[in-house]
Formats: structure tokens, sequence, C-alpha cells
């Protein structure tokens, strides 16, 4: 957020006389040059040093904050990779018994030595485990005590602990954004937009440097978020106004194709997959170029969607494109495509890096519908009157890259889907520039999904399950976290498993894909698992996205507690996809309360949507969006992304400044530097 909504800090922090060279020197080596950037350099979290945590007795539980005194400290290990020094802190107020203690460790960090030692008072901070019978916490925040005198900034207060800065110990840091505090004047920073004048900024840094309470530095937080999330809704609002000023075509007017296609399905499309072909169709005949995000969960039929928006470009007389992020995913939807629209008269092409395939004879002109990956953004020649993008799994793509392929075309309309669930307060930031259609539909004629979470499950009564499925003329997925077995996880690893799996499944064929195959040893893979020719399929999450055999009704997933709920969601879409009951088994040792609470939301709901909110309700907006690739990951406030009054009132702002001055040219020029436009060339190196 540095500089946000914000006159150039004037003070440069060499000026500050309470700050030594060294200092100045080891802030602007984290990119903190001056009083207004060191401001926002805020606490990432608070200790309430007017109590502290009893110590533990038992492992496990959330991090805690202890005070106590080191009573024993030695170097331990042999060799020199293998030494840690190992610190024995003992309650300061003796414990119930006079015995409450834990061994603090620290590996490879040979000074600590010279920073923690016998006789010391400490404040420490981390999650204590069980190690050789007695409680330890490795790599422990530390902080020594030393008695001034008087009045403390460190203890008996709400203390703020900041992200470190190399060569200032936290205690000094925080010592330095106290002093500046007080001695420097906040007000100099005026706002060039306020986006709450009710709550002056100077008090804001106050309150969230060193609050009087944890309800203050929650306020405080707030109203930062609410300017950087301001910030991020003016860009949003500005992408939809400046696509909107773009001149379009007028596409959709003739249907021919598209009714042709709906009378060669052997099945009625969905009311929501209606409902959004003509959301689309709407957006196609306005003279403006469409800009519409088409989210569906696994399975709801967004392809069918899309190929009706294609065929519509078609029968206008453009070309349509669509462009996936696997090499895998792109040679499916070619076979999808050529499939349906093959029998209609329309030529499909593929194209990727490794591959180019076409449904007809160059003589019969060029394709109207191309399908790759990336490589598409870079072939100069593949596009003669680019009409419609498609854009499938939109979030494994960056903006620039999405620019890029956009510009192939005169401002061609744009389609983006997505099969990842996205919680609603996240679609507004993520996709805010969009218009948005949801199937919220399954299908008519897919089979039962049944979900079940085992902790003891015997290995002899699943292999006789999957057996039984195989029997039936079923195929099944084997699911496991790791490629290869690793000496830090103790989960086993798909080529271990592979091997294991051929033995007891004798008869079946059993095939392996992972991540570390080349892109034709994968697809090779693939395909005798599509045509039936392998029965069980042992892999990673590499088949997460896009993979369709509807006749795998199986899916048993190892170690479900190392997936995240999303990714868990996207797995299980790859099965019931067919006719048949299906049956998706989370496998796990049951040992974590948490991971059992979050394979029990899997259990309850097939509703991606639900999912999608529980992730964020489990894990917090910060690691949600860590797996989305959202452009999103410098915020210094995501844990309010799930605020959605917050995101509204962001938006509010953004629509009223964009309403008011259009432009950002006249009342609203000094916001113009806030607006991060996409340069197309800059694609070209990334």
């Amino acid at each position: 957020m540095d500089g946000i909504a914000l006159i150039a800090p004037p003070a440069p922090l060499a000026s500050l006389a309470f700050l030594a060279p060294k200092e100045v020197i080891a802030l602007a080596a984290a990119g903190l040059h001056s009083a207004g950037n060191l401001l926002e350099w805020l606490p990432r979290r608070y200790e309430d040093r007017r109590r502290f945590d009893a110590f533990p007795v038992h492992a496990g539980g959330p991090a805690v904050c202890l005070r106590g005194t080191v009573v024993d400290s030695m170097k331990r290990g042999f060799g020199a990779r293998k030494q840690f020094y190992e610190a024995v802190v003992m309650d300061g107020t003796g414990g119930v018994f006079g015995s409450a203690k834990v061994t603090c460790r620290w590996f490879n960090m040979p000074f600590i030595h010279k920073m923690v030692a016998s006789g010391q008072e400490v404040i420490l901070y981390g999650k204590p485990k069980e190690s050789g019978g007695k409680l330890v916490i490795d790599h422990p925040e530390f902080e020594v005590i030393r008695e001034d005198g008087g009045p403390s900034i460190h203890l008996e207060r709400i203390v703020p602990v900041y992200r470190n800065v190399s060569g200032i110990p936290q205690r000094r840091l925080r010592e330095i954004l106290h002093d500046l505090l007080e001695r420097f004047d906040t007000a100099s920073l005026a706002p060039v937009f306020d986006v709450d004048p009710s709550y002056p900024r100077a008090e804001a840094y106050r309150e969230v440097h060193f609050p009087d309470a944890l309800e203050q530095a929650d306020a405080a937080r707030r109203r930062f978020a609410l300017e950087e999330f301001f910030a991020l809704q003016l860009n949003v609002v500005w992408r939809r106004a400046r696509h909107r000023d773009h001149k379009g075509r007028v596409l959709g007017t003739r249907t021919t194709l598209l009714k042709r296609f709906y009378e060669s399905l052997p099945f009625d499309l969905t009311g929501a997959q209606k409902r959004s072909i003509k959301e689309i169709v709407v957006d196609m005949r306005e003279p403006r170029p469409m800009n519409r995000l088409l989210q569906g969960d696994v399975g709801s039929g967004k392809t069918f969607v899309a190929m009706a928006a294609m065929l519509l470009a078609i029968d206008s007389g453009c070309q349509a494109a669509l462009m996936a992020p696997t090499q895998i995913l792109a040679e499916q939807h070619f076979l999808t495509f050529r499939k349906w629209l093959e029998p209609l008269g329309v030529r499909v092409a593929l194209r990727t890096a490794a591959k180019e395939e076409r449904t007809h004879m160059p003589l019969e002109g060029e394709p109207q519908v191309l399908i790759g990956t990336h490589a598409l953004l870079f072939d100069k020649v593949a596009f003669t009157d680019l009409g419609l993008v498609v854009i499938d799994e939109q979030h494994k793509f960056g903006v620039t890259q999405r620019s890029r392929l956009i510009s192939q075309g005169t401002t061609p309309d744009v389609l983006v889907m997505t099969a990842t669930p996205i919680p609603r307060t996240l679609t507004m930031t993520i996709y805010g520039d969009l218009d948005v259609s949801i199937l919220d539909e399954r299908p008519a004629g897919r089979g039962k999904m049944i979900t079940a979470l085992r902790t003891t499950a015997k290995q002899t009564e699943v292999t006789k399950f999957v057996k039984d499925q195989l029997a039936a003329g079923r195929q099944a997925y084997l699911v496991y976290p790791l490629v290869e077995e690793s000496e830090t996880l103790k989960a086993e690893s798909a080529t271990v498993a592979y091997e294991k799996w051929q033995k007891r499944l004798a008869g079946y064929e059993v095939g392996m894909v992972h991540g570390k195959l080349d892109g034709e040893e994968k697809e090779a893979v693939m395909r005798r698992f599509r045509d039936g020719s392998i029965h069980v399929l042992v892999a990673t999450t590499v088949i997460e996205v896009g993979v369709d055999v509807p006749n795998a009704n199986l899916m048993l997933i190892h170690h479900a507690e190392r997936f995240g709920l999303a990714q868990l969601h996207q797995l299980r879409g790859r099965i019931g996809r067919g006719e048949h009951k299906s049956y998706c088994i989370l496998l796990t040792d049951g040992k974590s309360a948490e991971a059992m609470e979050k394979l029990a939301v899997m259990e309850k709901t097939s509703d991606g949507f639900v999912i999608a909110e529980e992730d964020l309700r489990l894990r917090g907006p910060g690691d949600v969006l860590g797996t989305m690739q959202s452009g999103l990951g410098d915020l210094k406030f995501p844990d309010f992304l799930a605020d959605t009054v917050l995101l509204r009132e962001a938006r509010a702002l953004a629509d009223q400044v964009i309403k008011d001055d259009p432009m950002l040219a006249t009342r609203h020029a000094c916001l113009r530097e806030l607006i991060h436009e996409v340069p197309v060339a800059a694609v070209q190196r990334g």
C-alpha cells in the first residue's frame, strides 16, 4: 500500500536525528526510505504483554506467548550440518509445581548463542510440539527483557510485533516507530483523497502501532484496509470503464449455427446454461465489447456455453479462440469441440507449443475455432479476424497474458471461465471488472455422487472395493499428494503406490500420471485412460483440471488432509461425469482435528460455492488467494477480503469517483497515479 492516496512523504529517514547511520542503511535495504514508508511498516501481529499464556502441558494447539527465564543453554548435535542451539526456559512464576518449562531449539543459526544465554528473562512466541519426550518450540520468535526503569513500550501493554528488518532487532525497531510517532508530524502526510474523514490518518497511525486496546488496532487496520481496497476497486472500475470505452462490433445477430447446434444435442441444456447463453447473446449484440465471467462448478457444463458463444461469433463471420492453461486440457477441448462442431461444418484447429492439428484441409480456408495454450499469445499468424476470446481457468493466467490475447483482434468479445470455486466476496475483487454469469445446476443424466471420509480403512477392504467397481466395468483414480518419497513428509508417493497397485490389481491395467512426466507422456497415458485401455490411474493433482472420463466413477484420495478444500473439490469433479453412481473416498489418519473439520465439509456438500465460503472461513483469505494466482498476493490486508461490508464501501467510493471524474482528469486527477495500466508489450517478457 506504500504511497496509496498520499502526497509524497516529505522526510527522508536520513534527516531523522534519532536514527543512527547504520540504521538508515538497514531500513533502506528493506525498502524504507522516508518517514511515510516507515509508518507504513505496520505490525504483523500484537502481543498482550499485560498477561502471558500459561506454559503448555501438552504439544499441539495454537502458538503461545510465554514469559520465562533461561535456566540452561548449550550447543548440541554433531558435525557441521547437524548442530543446533538449545535453551531451556522455565516459567518465571515457577509454575504450579515449580517445573513448567519448554525447550527452544535453533538449527543452523550459530549466532543465537550470542543473543540467548542462561539467566536472561525472555519472551517467546511459537507452537509447542513434542520431541524426545519433552515439549519444544523450534525457531521461536524471542525477545530478551531488559530492565530499563520507568514505563516501557515493550512490557505491561499491548505490544506491536513487526516483520523483521535485517540488522535491526525487534526491540529497537519498536523504539524507532515509537520515536517517529512522538517526534514526527504525521499530519503532514495528509491524504489527497480521504476515504474516512471522520477518522484522521494521524490518529489511525498511533492506534495501529501502539494501541491501548486490541479493538483500537482492529479499527485502525480496517481504516488502512479501506484505503488499500479503494485503490484496488478504483483500478477495477477504471478497467471496466475503459473496456466499455472501446468500440466493439455487433455479433450474434445470426443464430443459424446456434439453432443447428441445439438440434444436434442428444440432451437438453440446463436452465442455468440457457440463462447464461441469453446473457452472452445480449452482450455480443451490444456495440461495445463483451467482458463476461462464466463461473460454474465442476461438471456444470461451461464448455457447451462456450461453444454456443463461439458459434454466434462464427455465424457473424469472425474467428473464435479458446485458451487453456495446460497441454492436456487444450487437447481435450480440441477433441470435444471437434466432436460437436465438425458435423456443423465448423473448422477447428489446435495450436500448442508441442502440437498443431486441424479438422480440415488447408484449401478449405482458415480455422474458425482456434484452441491452444499460452502459445496462442505468441502466434502472429494464427488470427485473421478474431471476434471472440474464451479463456478457460482464468485464474491460471495473468492479467497481462489475457490482455495480449485480446489485443490479437479489434477489441474482441471476451468470455473468461472458471471452475475454481471462488467465494462471492473475492469475486467482487478479483473479477470486479467483469459481468458475471453463474452456472448453478448440474446437467441431467449424471449419476449420484457419494463422498465418504475414512480414517481406519484396511487396505484389503479398499482393494476389494476398487476391484468391485472395475468388475462392473468402471474405472478409478487413485490420488496421492507426492510424486516421489520425501524425507520430510510422511506420506506415500504416487510412484511407490503405483508399484503396489500393479500387484494388488493383477489382471487390470494400471497407469500413472504426474507433473514430472513430459507433455507427450502425460497425454499418452490420459488418452489410454480415456479410451478404457487403462483401468486405474494413479495420479497427483495434475488431473485436477479438465480431465473428462465419464466411465470413471471412483476416486480414492490418499492423505486427503494434505489437500486444500478447493483442490479436493476440483479433484472430486473428475468423477460423477457419467450416468453411474460415483464414489469419492477421502482417506486420512484422523490425527488432526483441523483436518477432520475440513474434510467433513467435503462429506456434507458438493456445492462448490458453499465449499469456497468454508475454505475462506477455515484458512483465511491470504491462504485462499495464495492458491489462486489472482494478482492480489501483495495485499497488506488480505484478512479483510472476507469483509463484504468493507469491500462494498470501497467499491461505492470508487464508483462515485469514476462517475464524478470518468478520466481522472479534473477534480480527482491526483488519483491517476494509482491506476496500473497493463501494457500489452510487457507480456512478451512473460
